[in-house]
Formats: structure tokens, sequence, C-alpha cells
């Protein structure tokens, strides 16, 4: 399955699933507000750092790909399910560009915050497309070996 970028997607979305998500992603936040008051401010940045649509997303995109399959007269329930674990992989690779950006911003912050803030985005950026890169090259060879066998 091939990542792009399209416009399209926007014309697709029905006005109530972008309610879905705002609902749900104020929800995640009230409740990592709710976990900050009660266990800290630590505890509760890890759980405001959660994807908080991501379940949402997650749900929207497998049934845009099967409604665009079932159009074509065709079943999409799996189609729409690896368009999901495609979402799934990438929130996964982004969240490691995540705690590398804390990391980075923890370590930079006390000597100047505009530069701990600079660098983490770019190391951010570094992990996170390093790692989606990683990720298909394995899944490439890996999948090229068990097909040679």
């Amino acid at each position: 399955m091939l990542v792009k970028l399209s416009s399209s997607a926007l014309k697709q979305t029905h006005w109530y699933e972008y309610g879905v998500r705002f609902v749900l992603g104020g929800l995640a936040t009230v409740f990592a507000g709710l976990v900050s008051a009660r266990f800290g401010l630590a505890v509760g940045g890890l759980f405001l750092a959660l994807p908080a649509i991501f379940c949402a997303s997650a749900t929207l995109i497998e049934s845009h790909e099967r409604r665009a399959k079932e159009k074509a007269g065709l079943s999409g329930r799996r189609r729409g399910q690896q368009a999901a674990a495609l979402d799934a992989a990438g929130a996964g690779l982004g969240s490691i560009g995540l705690a590398a950006f804390a990391a980075t911003f923890s370590a930079l912050v006390a000597a100047n915050e505009t530069g701990a803030f600079a660098a983490a985005i770019l190391v951010w950026a570094a992990v996170s497309v390093s790692a989606w890169w990683l990720r298909r090259k394995l899944r490439i060879t890996s999948r090229t070996t068990l097909a040679d066998r």
C-alpha cells in the first residue's frame, strides 16, 4: 500500500466524522487532565502524549476504504483493515519520534529554549522518517526472503 497525500479524502469525510474526532480527542484530553490532577504532571503528560484521536481515525479510515471498494462492487473489508493497519504503523513510528523529541528537548532546554525546540523538531523528523524507512526496508527484505524459500 502506497502512502500518499490526497485532498479528495477531505471531500469523502462526513461532517459528523469530524465531530467524532473532536469529541473523542476532547475526552482524551480531559482524561489526561484528570490523571494529571490525581497523579501529577509527569504522569498526566504521558497520557496527553497519546494520540488522542487515533481510535476514531483508524475506524474512519477503515470505513472510508471499505465504502470506496464497495462502490466498485468489491468487498472492501481487507483493504479497510490494511489501511487502518498502515495508519497504526505510522502512529507507532511517530511515537518513537515523539520520544526522541522529548529526550532532545529535555536535554537541551536548560541551555536555550528556542534552540532546544528547533533541535527537538529536527530530531523528531529524522527519527520518524528513519524508523519508517527502516520498517519499509525490513518488510521488503523479509517479503523477498520468504518468497525465495
